[in-house]
């Protein structure tokens, strides 16, 4: 089209038939006349050269910026800065008991925060996070259940509604599908029509979401799921059948989820063809992401698609009241080599955001140890692999209801960490403070929080202790493939054993002198061997004699010995997340027909003041 487009656009005309007047005032409507139609011919031809460059929208405050075609979504997250999530709120799951008639607000405050306000995101704004997360429910608001995947109009306005307060203080917004009753268990039913429906309800709920929101700007950006997409796709809360998925199943099952949320945005036009696209996860775990089997989803926008992680590493400190202390030299090179792994996708060109990391607060309510610590090197990774964090905060650190902060030193980080207080620094120097602080951090952590915790265990030897998260979470030992002793609940007597070949070995914990004097029952116990797949490579652990509070206990199945790492030996006692026997299980007869990673009923344990494990290490068949 050439300039000429412009001028036809324009009609000047001036009525000579009106009644003689004033010369003065004839010659100022002239003028005015003159300067309008001027006015008009500029502001046309500026429409015109921005919309040949493809750059020209009408700006309101749901559209803080233009969809920016060419912008990539590595670059993307160097501008988003700082998150925080708006947790416990949208998402807050009250389908079951308050229905789909109860007012939004109900939903809304069900898990304890209070509604949502303008001055609550401000006050977000101006504590130094550039980005919010708001997590949904949708089915709050839905007849699923009779095939009616409609979201009503009150539960799409609030969320709206939330989304622009957010606009308004030019924060970047996620939003997803968060857990929602786990509704996502229907993905691995026994029935092939659930497992349609599952499909049919997720292709619905995101044709709505993204037709409700197509003329937003690409500062609003939409996550295909929550940490759902896993193993959690075996979740029984709506699907009584399911849990049919191996892991292998899970896998193909999230990325053809991921396909479809990309291929349902896309196919409604508007700025869903170039918008940013946040995809899950394989459980927004990073190991589990950076397996092979994981695959992103192609996509008709070019460079528009990020991956979703989170870090609560290590749980015990991040998510629970169990360990109080952070800091040692494996905590700090635990995360630094964490946080390094997601750099496959950058490197791949797609932008990475931690849509969730945290530190919990003490059962007091007081800030934990090392906080600052812990918060200030994660974001020193993010800042130099060009990762955006996103807080994971119910009220915690933030206190929403009295706009304020816990702690001032954890608020004057966030303040310092801001886009705005690192925008004068150009990407060479952010990234190179980073590094240097991160280098000065772990030459100053010591080996150990305490001087009787040992450090953990060489290369070359291993090092045989149980696993052990209770069901509350609130007590821990060493939980994880490396050896850690240091992550514990103040409290806990360990006794650890070095392997030194084919025996008979006994390891233990004892709880008594824990701040409660015992744990809840057991989410997760496990024996570990540390390099045991190394050194003693297809080795077989058989059970002598599992003692729970001092007598023997009768196993309710039988044991597999298995690896998840290839160099950490393991042997489940309970493990609430596995569902199926893995391929590469070993036994000593090779049976594995009766082995479950479940050989205690976690029902019946009740409170826990000691376990013990006595078991024969030997080579397999």
């Amino acid at each position: 089209m050439g300039c000429c487009g412009v001028k036809n656009t324009v009609t000047i005309w001036v009525n000579e038939n009106k009644p003689e007047e004033d010369c003065n005032v004839k010659e100022g409507r002239k003028k005015a006349v003159l300067i309008a139609a001027l006015s008009v011919v500029l502001i046309g031809l500026i429409v015109y050269i921005a919309a040949e460059l493809g750059a020209f929208k009408v700006l309101g405050k749901k559209d803080n910026a233009g969809v920016r075609t060419e912008l990539t979504s590595v670059e993307l997250t160097k501008l988003m800065g700082n998150g925080i999530n708006l947790g416990n709120t949208m998402e807050a799951y009250g389908h079951a008991s308050l229905g789909t008639g109860a007012a939004v607000s109900s939903y809304e405050t069900l898990w304890g925060q209070p509604v949502t306000t303008q001055e609550m995101i401000t006050a977000m704004k101006n504590s130094g996070f550039d980005t919010i997360r708001i997590p949904v429910a949708w089915t709050n608001k839905m007849n699923f259940e009779s095939g009616d995947y409609t979201i009503s109009e009150d539960w799409f306005a609030r969320v709206e509604e939330i989304v622009g307060y957010a606009m308004n203080e030019n924060m970047y917004v996620i939003i997803n599908d968060h857990w929602d009753g786990s509704w996502w268990g229907m993905f691995g039913s026994a029935s092939a029509d659930t497992r349609q429906k599952a499909m049919d309800m997720y292709i619905s709920m995101w044709h709505q979401i993204a037709e409700r929101f197509k003329d937003y700007s690409d500062y609003l950006i939409f996550e295909s799921a929550n940490e759902e997409l896993g193993e959690r796709l075996n979740d029984k809360d709506i699907a009584a059948d399911s849990g049919t998925l191996s892991t292998d199943e899970c896998y193909v099952m999230t990325n053809k989820i991921n396909q479809t949320f990309v291929d349902t945005v896309r196919a409604t036009g508007g700025n869903n063809t170039q918008r940013f696209l946040l995809i899950a996860g394989y459980g927004t775990d990073i190991k589990s992401t950076c397996d092979s089997r994981y695959v992103m989803p192609t996509d008709t926008a070019k460079n528009k698609l990020l991956v979703s992680v989170h870090y609560y590493e290590p749980f015990s400190y991040c998510g629970s009241t169990s360990l109080s202390s952070w800091g040692t030299i494996k905590h700090y090179e635990k995360q630094n080599e964490l946080l390094e792994m997601m750099t496959r996708f950058t490197d791949a060109g797609y932008g990475v955001i931690f849509g969730e990391y945290a530190v919990a607060l003490n059962a007091d309510g007081s800030v934990k140890n090392n906080t600052c610590d812990f918060i200030n090197n994660f974001l020193d990774n993010c800042d130099l692999y060009n990762y955006c964090p996103v807080l994971w905060d119910c009220s915690s650190l933030f206190k929403r209801s009295t706009l304020s902060w816990l702690d001032s030193d954890v608020e004057a980080l966030y303040k310092a960490r801001s886009f705005e207080a690192q925008s004068s620094l150009n990407e060479e120097t952010i990234k190179e403070n980073a590094k240097a602080e991160m280098a000065a951090a772990l030459e100053a952590a010591p080996e150990s929080l305490d001087n009787t915790t040992p450090a953990g265990a060489a290369s070359d030897e291993a090092i045989a202790w149980l696993m052990f998260n209770s069901n509350d979470w609130n007590v821990t030992y060493s939980v994880g493939d490396e050896y850690n002793p240091s992550e514990k609940t103040e409290g806990i007597a360990a006794e650890d054993v070095k392997i030194t070949g084919e025996g008979t070995y006994t390891v233990s914990l004892d709880f008594s002198k824990t701040g409660a004097g015992y744990a809840n029952s057991t989410v997760f116990c496990a024996l570990g061997i540390s390099n045991g797949e190394l050194l003693y490579p297809g080795y077989i652990i058989n059970v002598v004699d599992l003692q729970i509070n001092g007598k023997s206990y009768p196993l309710v199945a039988e044991p597999y010995t298995t690896s998840d790492d290839k160099k950490c030996t393991r042997m489940n006692i309970y493990n609430a997340w596995v569902k199926s026997v893995p391929a590469e299980a070993r036994t000593a007869d090779g049976d594995t027909s009766t082995v479950s990673p479940c050989i205690v009923d976690n029902e019946e344990l009740g409170n826990i003041t000691s376990i013990s494990l006595t078991f024969e290490y030997k080579p397999g068949n």
